[in-house]
């Protein structure tokens, strides 16, 4: 197995339990918030100082390359006037780049399977799920009220799609952005791990012929 399986997900979809699921069944490495960690210890941050700026856009990054204020490899020339966001999703590509290059895992968010769009090995995963479903796990897990349930799916979806769509080349809900989707209302959590799990294997064999 050599895959590395990346995950975006509507909230309140199970994405992040699916993902678990996957890496326990292959028995690799996990990584979803862990990579704001590793992160913020790349930049010198206590990790709570990129807990707020995880997964938001700023308008100020494209204006930054254009103009040259800093560079994509770790060497900036002016990275005092860089956005925290902005110097946390660099910090970040850095973070899933290593991590990749160390072996198969999971790795839920943050623009991973555009950034590693390179590789032949990336798999890009999207799990989705009717409102109804999403609005009843949020629920249950968050503890608020059905109309709070729903503003708060909204809120974090925009908020994912903007950031995706910002620092990536591709849309965050385009179907043809991903490898697969999956909507886990249908076949609930352990189901979808398990078409991951299969689809990933057959994906293997035909384009590594193992």
């Amino acid at each position: 197995m050599r895959s590395i399986i990346t995950i975006s997900r509507q909230f309140g979809s199970c994405g992040h339990d699916i993902g678990k699921l996957v890496a326990e069944k292959f028995g690799i490495p996990f990584y979803g918030k862990e990579i704001i960690t590793l992160a913020a210890k790349e930049r010198g941050y206590a990790p709570e100082v990129f807990e707020k700026a995880d997964e938001v856009a700023t308008n100020s990054f494209l204006y930054a390359i254009s103009t040259g204020a800093f560079m994509m490899n770790n060497i900036y020339s002016t990275s005092h006037v860089m956005p925290l966001n902005d110097q946390l999703y660099i910090a970040q590509s850095n973070v899933i780049k290593d991590l990749a290059a160390q072996g198969p895992c999971v790795i839920i968010g943050r623009c991973a399977d555009s950034i590693l769009g390179n590789l032949p090995e990336t798999v890009s995963v999207f799990i989705y799920a009717d409102m109804d479903y999403r609005i009843k796990n949020t629920m249950e897990k968050d503890g608020l009220s059905e109309n709070e349930a729903r503003d708060t799916i909204i809120k974090n979806d925009k908020k994912r799609a903007n950031y995706y769509n910002y620092y990536s080349d591709k849309k965050w809900n385009d179907m043809e952005s991903h490898d697969l989707l999956i909507n886990s209302a249908k076949v609930g959590t352990e189901g979808a791990a398990k078409i991951i799990y299969d689809f990933v294997l057959e994906r293997e064999k035909f384009k590594f012929g193992k």
